[in-house]
């Protein structure tokens, strides 16, 4: 329609008024169409998603309202849906009809038939009347449902005959999983507290710094049963070097080298962890990690990356807890 508008104002052709004014009254109410089509989409789709999401058949985070009172998390997902959509199809808007009939169809299809079973179930006075215009709009609209999938199916219609089951079932594991967790973390009243022994091991670096013994002061407040400084040494000079850096400090700490001659850190960490688990049977081992926090950015960027993958690795250890001790630098 704008692009006739564009024409007819080029053309000067006779009568190109009337015509004109046919293509930007069927531009405007098509631009109005489609702007309520998406605001009903980012206003609804986010307030179905909570409604689900608190019932367990979505992701929770889903359900939270973001800092504008508004459900972002919704938003932000239906904006990259339809992004992907956009590129999925190269932009082309008329390849994307067949998807919508059948989600919309559909959708009354299946909103209709839950009035009858919900009319059903209720058996409240004046349900016959009810019921029948809800099978009547239910048997339409599927009708309809089913003309477009047979009719579109090649066109792009399959998609979303193959998507909507493969959703339901991906909603139905969600609900298992989140069911499985709060079995997995119910603890009935009365339940004691357990006891714990408690290790503390802090990891030192290449050399001893004011984050290490802001580290080592907090282990010590800890008032673990064990208490232990790790530092894993890629040569046997690195690893005399630190030891005699170790000794000039006088720190009532042990200092345990661990050697890793393929110059790895992560999984000498993890055997350590694991050594010190069957050296003294304890319940519970937290790993202090000393960590840098600059003042800008993009220079933090230049540090704590080996931190990163190292909590990252202990965080699927059971019995792990990971602390970061941040070292502020001016």
């Amino acid at each position: 329609q704008a692009g006739m508008v564009v024409h007819h104002w080029r053309l000067r052709e006779p009568g190109r008024a009337r015509r004109l004014a046919i293509n930007a009254i069927g531009a405007t109410a098509t631009a109005a169409i489609l702007t309520l089509s998406a605001n009903t989409a980012f206003a609804d789709f986010p307030r179905l998603a909570g409604i689900v999401a608190s019932d367990g058949y979505l992701p929770r985070q889903l359900a939270n309202r973001g800092d504008r009172l508004v459900l972002s998390n919704g938003i932000l997902v239906l904006a990259i849906a339809a992004a992907g959509l956009l590129v999925a199809f190269g932009g082309d808007v008329s390849a994307l009809i067949p998807l919508f009939a059948v989600g919309l169809f559909m959708s009354f299809t299946l909103s209709q038939a839950g009035m009858v079973v919900h009319h059903w179930r209720l058996r409240e006075p004046g349900r016959t009347r009810r019921l029948a215009i809800n099978a009547i709009g239910a048997t339409s609209t599927g009708a309809v449902t089913l003309v477009v999938v047979v009719s579109k199916f090649t066109e792009g219609a399959w998609i979303p005959t193959l998507v909507i089951p493969l959703l339901v079932v991906l909603f139905a594991s969600i609900k298992r999983h989140y069911r499985r967790v709060d079995e997995a973390l119910a603890c009935p009243p009365g339940t004691p507290l357990p006891e714990i022994v408690h290790t503390v091991v802090v990891l030192v670096g290449n050399r001893i710094h004011q984050g290490v013994l802001e580290s080592l002061a907090y282990a010590k407040s800890l008032q673990p049963h064990y208490l232990h400084a790790v530092h894993v040494s890629f040569d046997a000079a690195s690893a005399q070097r630190m030891q005699e850096n170790w000794d000039q400090y006088g720190f009532d700490i042990s200092l345990d080298i661990v050697a890793s001659p393929y110059r790895t850190l992560t999984r000498p960490i993890l055997d350590y962890v694991e050594e010190l688990d069957r050296r003294w049977n304890h319940d519970v081992v937290t790993v202090i990690v000393p960590e840098f926090v600059v003042r800008h950015w993009w220079d933090q960027l230049l540090h704590n990356q080996t931190a990163l993958s190292l909590k990252a690795r202990l965080l699927f250890r059971k019995g792990t807890v990971v602390t970061s001790i941040p070292s502020h630098v001016e």
